[in-house]
């Protein structure tokens, strides 16, 4: 019995030892362009951890069904399933924009500043993750607060239209549009919401609030 313990306590530590044997290698990026160091990945379930280096890549030992999980601040957090036949990720982060945190990305020694400016005033289009989303307002549910969704229409609460069951006006490259769900998550380059006085440019009609979408260039 004493040897059969033995043996199988063996048996385990060695299946052990064997499934934490997977190296994933990595890049993370920014942009779709620029490599983002000093950031923290972490394997959920080995519970090992280790930081980008200046070429944003890096190496981790993980199970074979583990989880990638990297959460930087500045970025949106972004989690990844390793399978049995994963053997590198590349990963780009998507950027959230504001000036806190384009202080905080440079000041973390995540991105150079210089690389930073220019992204966000040229690149926008590839800062965002709209392709993951299933529809339209799937998208601007997933993406906005404040916002609901009902029978292919949008109500915006802080605008008259909550209260008045009306729904938000839709500007779609520069022009008014009944309806949006014709376009594809895919198809967008930027999307906003804007209510009560950032509305106002759109006169009474902006009182429900407005959904401006300028799309991509084919």
């Amino acid at each position: 019995m004493k040897q059969f313990l033995i043996l199988f306590t063996g048996l385990v530590l060695s299946v052990s030892v064997l499934a934490q044997n997977k190296v994933v290698r990595g890049k993370l990026t920014v942009f779709k362009t620029y490599p983002v160091q000093h950031v923290l990945v972490t394997a959920k379930k080995a519970k090992t951890s280790v930081t980008t280096d200046s070429l944003g890549q890096f190496s981790i030992v993980c199970f074979d069904n583990d989880v990638i999980k990297i959460k930087p601040k500045t970025f949106q957090p972004v989690s990844k399933r390793v399978g049995p036949d994963t053997d590198s990720l590349t990963i780009n982060l998507i950027f959230i924009d504001n000036p806190t945190n384009r202080k905080r990305a440079v000041g973390y020694g995540y991105i150079n500043k210089d690389n930073l400016l220019y992204a966000v005033d040229h690149l926008d289009q590839e800062n965002n993750d709209f392709c993951n989303y299933t529809d339209i307002f799937d998208l601007i549910k997933g993406r906005f607060s404040g916002v609901i969704v009902a029978s292919g229409k949008v109500y915006i609460r802080g605008s008259n239209s909550f209260s008045g069951q009306s729904q938000a006006i839709y500007i779609v490259n520069g022009v008014e549009t009944q309806t949006i769900d014709w376009i594809s998550p895919c198809q967008i380059k930027t999307i906003d919401v804007l209510k009560d006085s950032n509305a106002a440019i759109y006169g009474s009609r902006g009182g429900n609030g407005v959904i401006i979408i300028q799309t991509k260039k084919r």
